[in-house]
């Protein structure tokens, strides 16, 4: 369920990116890209990047995704698959990208190599072990050659899709602490050798991430792995570097140089760790160096508007070749480059499980409200009334017609004047003896007993509440467990019990009646008496008798029979409660699913993006609920083109009716105008929803706008740390992603013109949902760096006892 309302918040957050007009609001690259991702622990990158360009990008569908990894063994494959499989039931592609997880697929190629022999001193030398195994296996080569010849032929399918072919844009992406990233130049080389046949040019940038969270159990070798790869990396930055290398290899085997002149082997080298410039660790961790890598590739191979004009009002466009001389350090060298990212944006999935959560609550409100009040009432919607009970006694317990047949009973040899001497007792037993007795126990009592046994209470019953509330919309299981509920104030138990005193009492009256005609004395019954007539005297006696005791016998039956069912209906009624009460269970465990759901998800939203959400949309959700009931009545949710009969979905599993809440929450409340706003429109309404109107402390719409570009400023700082946050060679470009229509962005605009130090620049999306700020920063060294600075400690440790890093 966690997962499934995880994918319900995803794909609105993912609908909500597009515009209210025609657009989607998605930017497209200019020139096709290539996304390489080298070592084993990188691995986890490669989807998310996969998946935020996807969203982002309108022509992602031709960005090939090559991956270059050690050859798991059989654990770590099945461990790799099921966390691709986690992954992609975790994580929903926007339908509108119209990409399939088969068509993303079908963008990636993953290849693996061998990994070196281990020896007695493998980790001593794992590294250059790498490098020394990629030589001397040719396999790989050929391996290798194969993979970005195949990505090559792709990219060139996919043509189309793009504004030039002329240029092909490398991301290069490795963890600093991988040993396999030693190989990044020879790999780096030989995919712009093979790729650049398909191109003009290949511009090919470096990210090296540093993964600084988990330094509990490991972290002397690995922060050694890392100064080994940034010392290479600023080796092969140098403005000297060179390589020359047999990488290319034909079909026939033999091998061909691949030469790098003299000059850096990246355009430039991004470091980006997850702990930011102020030592803090970033919020999203390693992920937001995700949206940092996909935010950078667009900045930089993005399609221009064809109307121009952002960067006249906006400032400047990026330019690479710019960017580059000016983070160069004193000695001319590349310097390395940094970056920071936020955004502030409606909280689309906070929003979307909100409305979820409060329109369940709506949902079960109407559900919990009734307008019966009287027990009367009730008993007769469940059948339980007394003009139902009759009907089954009718059918339960045979008329009275039977009982005439007792009049043509044999009887015993007796003289009348000894007969009115007796008792009604008495004198029965003297005419039958125990023949009227068995006559009312065969044609009442016994075939009584049969027709109850054939008859199921409780199926009746169902059947009774299933015609209830098919004819009484308003009436659920709710109304039920409540009724049925013995301890509860509008229960039927009250009314029900005291019918049943009722009914004891009056059965036990009329036994006493019974008796006490038994007692009397058979001369006083009333019928007529002849002289000298003994045989019709005591034919009048005999039906005198029976008319006076039977019907009352069978009156008594009667109510033993409506005792009876009395009884038969307290055992279904005590089934029905709990029944009733499961379901009212179901309903608060769905609810309390749904309410840790959606706070979790206003709690990841942030302190100052996500504050009122609960408060602004649970008046919202029923504001709109009350529009749709006014336009379409009241039931309008329990017709079947909306939400429908909720206990026939439960019936079928809480997730089932999850999901037809979710399809109609998603198109009758979410796609309402009332959500259809701007995200500096909802977040000033959200602010002030607990302010009255006339409250001057209400939040003005220039304040927000403040509180916005601070919080954008704060949270895009640098994802590294300097041991000197202004170095000399320090050099800044800050870029906001957004709406040019809106009004925050002109407001930040204005901001950036009038005070900024740093060159600024903006990209228009035409989206309404948020704004996106990324700050660049270059110009450092790795002895800049506080993880080079820690990480040489035991570097030099290593080192001097045996360890090697280097080839």
């Amino acid at each position: 369920m966690d997962v499934r309302l995880k994918q319900f918040a995803d794909a609105y957050a993912a609908d909500e990116e597009k515009t209210a007009g025609q657009g989607d609001g998605r930017s497209s690259i200019h020139y096709p890209a290539v996304f390489l991702f080298i070592g084993d622990l990188i691995q986890d990158a490669v989807r998310p990047v996969m998946q935020i360009n996807a969203q982002k990008w309108d022509n992602s569908a031709g960005v090939m995704y090559v991956e270059i990894a050690p050859e798991p063994t059989g654990e770590e494959q099945q461990a790799r698959r099921a966390k691709e499989a986690r992954y992609e039931q975790e994580h929903v592609t926007s339908m509108r990208t119209g990409q399939t997880t088969d068509a993303l697929e079908a963008q990636k190629i993953t290849t693996f190599l061998s990994r070196p022999t281990v020896n007695d001193h493998h980790k001593k030398t794992q590294r250059p072990d790498w490098h020394h195994h990629f030589q001397k296996d040719g396999k790989h080569l050929l391996e290798l050659n194969r993979t970005f010849r195949q990505a090559a032929r792709r990219l060139a399918e996919f043509g189309r899709m793009y504004s030039s072919f002329d240029r092909l844009h490398v991301s290069v992406i490795t963890r600093v602490d991988d040993p396999m990233n030693i190989l990044v130049p020879e790999i780096s080389l030989l995919a712009r050798s093979i790729l650049g046949q398909s191109f003009k040019s290949v511009q090919m940038d470096m990210y090296a991430l540093i993964y600084e969270g988990d330094q509990e159990e490991q972290f002397g070798y690995s922060s050694s792995a890392g100064v080994a790869f940034l010392k290479e990396l600023e080796h092969i930055q140098s403005a000297d570097y060179t390589l020359t290398a047999p990488l290319q290899r034909t079909e026939d085997g033999l091998a061909v140089m691949v030469q790098h002149a003299p000059s850096p082997l990246f355009e430039l080298a991004y470091v980006l760790s997850d702990r930011n410039e102020r030592g803090i660790s970033v919020n999203g961790g390693m992920e937001s160096s995700y949206d940092i890598i996909c935010r950078i590739s667009l900045l930089k191979n993005r399609q221009r508007l064809e109307t121009g004009g952002e960067s006249s009002v906006y400032g400047s466009d990026y330019n690479n070749n710019a960017f580059k001389n000016n983070v160069r350090n004193g000695d001319g060298n590349q310097g390395l480059v940094s970056a920071g990212f936020a955004r502030v944006r409606r909280p689309d999935r906070a929003i979307a499980l909100t409305v979820l959560e409060q329109f369940f609550y709506g949902i079960m409100k109407r559900m919990k409200h009734s307008t019966i009040v009287g027990s009367r009432e009730k008993l007769e919607l469940l059948g339980l009334d007394e003009q139902r009970m009759d009907d089954r006694i009718d059918h339960f317990v045979p008329n009275s017609s039977r009982l005439e047949d007792m009049n043509g009973l044999m009887t015993r040899a007796t003289s009348f004047n000894q007969l009115k001497s007796m008792s009604l007792r008495e004198a029965e037993h003297a005419l039958f003896e125990y023949g009227g007795e068995s006559f009312f126990r065969d044609n009442y009592e016994q075939e009584m007993i049969k027709r109850i046994e054939q008859w199921d209470a409780g199926r009746e019953l169902q059947a009774n509440i299933t015609e209830m509330l098919r004819q009484h919309s308003h009436i659920h299981f709710y109304q039920l467990a409540e009724w049925t509920d013995e301890s509860g104030e509008h229960s039927i138990w009250q009314d029900y019990h005291a019918r049943t005193r009722d009914l004891m009492n009056t059965l036990e009256n009329a036994q006493a009646e019974l008796d006490e005609w038994y007692n009397s004395r058979a001369d006083d019954l009333s019928f007529q008496r002849l002289p000298f007539m003994e045989k019709h005297n005591i034919r009048g006696l005999t039906r005198a008798l029976i008319d006076t005791i039977y019907p009352r016998k069978l009156h008594i039956l009667r109510l033993q029979t409506r005792l009876r069912l009395y009884r038969r209906f307290e055992e279904h009624l005590a089934t029905v409660h709990r029944d009733s009460m499961q379901q009212v269970k179901s309903m608060d465990t769905l609810g309390s699913n749904l309410q840790v759901a959606a706070t979790d998800s206003i709690r990841t939203a942030d302190d100052y993006i996500g504050q009122n959400i609960h408060d602004y949309y649970s008046r919202l959700t029923a504001e709109v609920m009350d529009e749709i009931e006014e336009k379409r009545g009241d039931g309008a949710f329990f017709e079947e083109r909306s939400v429908g009969d909720v206990t026939l979905w439960l019936q079928q599993g809480a997730s089932t009716l999850l999901e037809r809440l979710m399809d109609v929450c998603r198109k009758e409340l979410l796609a309402s105008r009332a959500f259809t706003q701007t995200f500096e429109q909802e977040l000033l309404n959200r602010a002030n929803v607990t302010i009255a109107y006339e409250n001057k402390q209400a939040l003005s719409q220039e304040d927000l706008f403040k509180e916005l570009y601070r919080t954008l400023e704060d949270r895009a700082v640098i994802h590294i740390r300097l041991l000197d946050y202004t170095h000399k060679h320090r050099y800044e470009e800050k870029y906001m992603f957004g709406n040019a229509n809106g009004e925050f962005v002109r407001y930040a605009a204005g901001v950036d013109n009038t005070t900024r130090i740093y060159k600024t620049g903006f990209v228009h999306e035409d989206r309404t949902s948020g704004v996106e700020k990324l700050n660049l920063m270059g110009g450092f060294t790795i002895e800049d760096l506080i993880y080079y600075r820690n990480g040489k400690t035991y570097y030099d440790t290593y080192i001097a006892n045996g360890y090697d890093f280097h080839v």
